[in-house]
């Protein structure tokens, strides 16, 4: 997941003439901000009044954004307000009843003497708590808050906003009860023995926001001792989606994703995952590059290869996908002719899109667009309707090329708040397991 720019709201009345919006759109652009949601508040005869969302890099930005509005003649910035602040206000979840009490019966029967039956049912039949509890319908996000966005290690009550984020999502999209987890340590001895001795409130655990190298550890130790699926999300959920965008980037230009030499820029967390990603959908050819031997050398124990150098890399491979968070890392002449690149870090590319096409690529992308909001719902919602206990890389190849056939023509991927997105990668991944 990466870093997010900097959101405000401009409320911002114009004089009612054609012509007065465009000039504060180019005041915003030209300080470098971006222009999200408008809406109308009040289209008068004399002036209109608007909500502006505006996205910016840093204050310093934002600053100079205002600074260019208030100087255009007859407009008048009214507000500014903090929308993501305001969002955030008690918290974006709570725990509700799905069944109203309003008479002794009712009461009777969810809770004493009622209750003791199922309780009795599924001592005899463990199976069955999957039917008359919500366990089977409920996944913890456990976070120990050392990798959080681009922040980094920020503590997992920073975090919070993160995981009630995913649970939002979960519920959406999904229909699927998230419940945040935050532990106060990163130790992977403690981190399992917790999950272990909390995971049977949950049909599955999705790790989030864990620093690497231990959420590797961790990731794989779990998925060895619990009966339920795990998965880390930095990890697969990440690449899931950038698997789908390098379909999507090959189908666009007429290239076979398998027999392309694809190299990996950055091994972190996301950057392995992606390495074996696309090993797992088949791609003959995967190299990666890091300043970190120990993750070279996991990358070869993956079966996955090395190259010595980022120049090296850039004048091997077809694809280059990278998520290293160095902002300009790739140089326009390292581009070769007819490459795609996917630089992926936010809110900074290792190139810009624009950069890269100009120096020959055939077809760029950076990471505004590749969100893993697009997989981690409808594989969780797949894998517990199939009632699996693990999460295998048939399961997320299929909800990967579920993404990228959901893809229109001309996109990278699709909006994630499309929901009918979310219920294909949720059929393809039951299939998948139950295949």
């Amino acid at each position: 997941m990466a870093l997010q720019d900097i959101i405000r709201t401009l409320i911002v009345e114009t004089p009612s003439k054609p012509g007065n919006f465009a000039k504060v759109a180019t005041a915003i652009g030209a300080a470098g901000g971006g222009i999200g949601d408008i809406t109308t508040i009040k289209n008068g005869t004399l002036s209109t009044i608007r909500d502006i969302s505006v996205n910016c890099e840093s204050f310093e930005q934002l600053e100079q954004v205002i600074e260019n509005v208030r100087a255009l003649e007859n407009v008048k910035i009214h507000a500014i307000t903090d929308d993501v602040l305001k969002a955030h206000e008690g918290g974006k979840i709570q725990m509700k009843s799905r069944i109203d009490v309003r008479s002794l019966g009712d009461l009777q029967r969810i809770y004493t003497p009622g209750v003791a039956s199922v309780c009795l049912d599924i001592q005899a039949n463990p199976q069955k708590a999957r039917y008359f509890t919500s366990i089977g319908n409920t996944v913890a996000i456990v976070t120990d808050g050392t990798a959080i966005l681009g922040l980094g290690n920020i503590g997992p009550v920073a975090g919070m906003p993160v995981m009630e984020g995913k649970s939002v999502l979960f519920d959406q999209f999904a229909g699927i009860s998230g419940i945040p987890i935050l532990l106060d340590t990163s130790d992977p001895d403690a981190v399992v023995e917790t999950v272990k001795h909390i995971h049977q409130g949950f049909g599955g655990i999705l790790l989030e926001d864990i620093g690497s190298p231990h959420c590797f550890e961790i990731e794989e130790r779990l998925k060895k001792e619990l009966n339920i699926p795990v998965m880390h999300d930095d990890q697969h959920g990440t690449a899931v989606v950038t698997l789908a965008s390098v379909l999507s980037a090959c189908r666009s230009t007429g290239v076979d994703p398998k027999k392309a030499v694809i190299g990996q820029i950055g091994l972190g967390a996301a950057g392995l995952a992606i390495c074996r990603m696309l090993m797992a959908y088949g791609v003959e050819e995967v190299y990666g590059i890091d300043r970190q031997v120990e993750a070279l050398e996991r990358l070869k124990g993956y079966g996955g290869q090395t190259l010595e150098s980022l120049e090296k890399l850039m004048a091997t491979c077809d694809i280059v996908v990278a998520t290293t968070g160095v902002a300009g890392l790739i140089k326009p002449e390292m581009v070769r002719p007819g490459q795609i690149i996917l630089a992926l870090s936010n809110p900074n590319p290792e190139i810009t899109p624009e950069d890269a096409l100009a120096a020959g690529a055939a077809f760029a992308a950076d990471g505004r667009s590749v969100n893993n909001a697009l997989g981690f719902p409808g594989i969780f919602r797949g894998t517990l309707n199939a009632g699996v206990s693990d999460i295998s890389y048939p399961m997320l190849v299929a909800a990967a090329r579920a993404i990228a056939n959901h893809t229109k023509p001309g996109d990278l991927i699709p909006n994630p708040l499309d929901p009918t997105v979310h219920q294909v990668v949720a059929r393809a991944v039951e299939q998948a397991a139950q295949e």
